[in-house]
């Protein structure tokens, strides 16, 4: 579905789009533990494990931030609410270090925690890391309508200037993330008054709620959006067609190892299509595969792909990010040439 010459024309259109990132913006924070340096404490006799390494990158919507980024996008627009914190300034300087990501529209509050993903990586000889429990921080307390207000100000204004928009639902908790009824709203009448340019939604626990912008959930949310809705959907193909009605625009379902399934509403048959997966050897490391597929996604369209191009690019992206251990992968130009001709000619 996707020739050496569509790819290209792909990879070459992607440094001369911007595009905009409205959602949950987190701190991933890496503590890299060496197994041989473990010792007991004084204190409690518990094992003390000694951190040799703190890697601070950003993500939930920074891991799609750091994807846009490493496929050559030229400009990106972050549209997001974060804490006043160490942990916001950790996030910032990351974010600044990418070199393309327009921060302007980033609210700080003094007030609001910068949620954070701790993760302690544990090291021992001969092994890969491995992830010990994570320690979370996150807001439970709704939005402030006056930071809508401003967050709703700043999408209005980049949609003038972006070529798409990626949305990134993280915060489980209602209205207590970015991403709240209200900015849903006001998506899904940009969606309806400019159809042709892309809004592709991504929601952990939403994705049945949004209208009139494109959808990629993993099979999981696919099947449950149409069941909290009050459907009956009896496998995922059926439930990817009635998301993809309801939303009234294509639906991007990951479906692991198997792929991605593509619904367009708007083609003369709308039926899923499986779009294959990409074959991968050896370890795996499947954390940030979706948000990387998610800038596959929107870039391919963004520089004019068709949806089964799109799911295409995606799963390439993803097939290289997954290999990256121990850290939220990325994939640049080069890495996505050389994997398809690795596919290519295997």
């Amino acid at each position: 579905m996707l020739t050496e010459a569509r790819l290209e024309q792909i990879l070459s259109r992607i440094p001369r789009l911007t595009l905009g990132v409205v959602g949950d913006l987190f701190l991933d924070r890496y503590l890299d533990i060496d197994a041989s340096l473990t010792e007991p404490s004084l204190e409690t006799g518990l094992d003390a494990y000694q951190v040799v390494r703190v890697r601070p990158a950003p993500g939930a919507a920074g891991t799609v931030l750091n994807n846009l980024a490493a496929l050559g996008v030229g400009r990106i627009h972050v549209i997001s609410v974060i804490g006043d914190d160490g942990e916001g300034y950790e996030l910032r300087r990351a974010l600044h270090e990418l070199g393309c990501v327009d921060d302007r529209a980033m609210i700080s509050l003094r007030d609001r925690r910068t949620p954070t993903y701790t993760k302690p990586m544990f090291q021992a000889a001969s092994r890969p890391p491995r992830e010990l429990n994570r320690l979370d921080i996150k807001n439970r307390i709704p939005l402030l309508p006056a930071i809508e207000d401003a967050l709703l100000g700043s999408l209005d204004e980049a949609w003038n200037h972006v070529d798409g928009l990626l949305v990134v639902d993280q915060v489980g908790e209602e209205n207590c993330g970015v991403v709240t009824a209200r900015i849903r709203e006001r998506l899904a009448s940009l969606g309806k008054a400019t159809p042709s340019k892309l809004i592709l939604a991504d929601s952990r626990r939403r994705i049945g709620l949004f209208q009139s912008v494109c959808l990629k959930p993993n099979v999981t949310e696919c099947v449950d959006a149409i069941r909290n809705i009050g459907g009956m959907g009896a496998d995922v193909e059926s439930c990817a067609a009635e998301l993809a009605r309801r939303a009234r625009r294509p639906v991007f379902c990951t479906c692991g190892e198997k792929g991605m399934l593509v619904v367009d509403p708007r083609s003369a048959s709308p039926a899923a299509v499986l779009v294959p997966a990409y074959a991968v050897a050896g370890p795996i490391d499947t954390v940030g595969a979706g948000d990387s597929t998610s800038a596959g996604i929107a870039c391919a369209i963004a520089a004019g792909a068709s949806p089964e191009e799109a799911a295409a690019f995606g799963n390439l992206v993803a097939s290289i990010t997954i290999q990256q251990i121990g850290t939220t992968g990325t994939a640049t130009p080069e890495k996505v040439r050389r994997r398809r001709r690795e596919v290519c000619h295997s």
